[in-house]
């Protein structure tokens, strides 16, 4: 399917930005054609999948990273100290 609507030779000869909305439409339209379309809005906000372990889980994990971070900020500050004393005693 792509490749019938690539093959055309009428558009390969067009500006290059006509040419890159070619190729979005034709893959576009064979998406829709491939998947088909949604249906509607979503009816519910929340995923499905989303539930207290799982909130946990992330909310762990983004616990630690807060602590790396934290960790790295100070080890930086740490060195700039150190640094600093060793050039003014220089």
């Amino acid at each position: 399917m792509v490749k019938d609507k690539v093959a055309e030779p009428e558009w390969k000869y067009l500006h290059v930005n006509e040419q890159w909305q070619q190729m979005k439409n034709i893959m576009m339209e064979t998406a829709q054609v491939t998947c088909g379309l949604p249906k509607g809005r979503c009816r519910h906000k929340e995923a499905w999948w989303w539930n207290e372990e799982v909130a946990e889980a992330v909310k762990e994990k983004e616990e630690q990273e807060r602590g790396i971070k934290l960790m790295e900020h100070a080890m930086k500050v740490v060195q700039w100290i150190f640094e600093q004393r060793i050039s003014a005693a220089d």
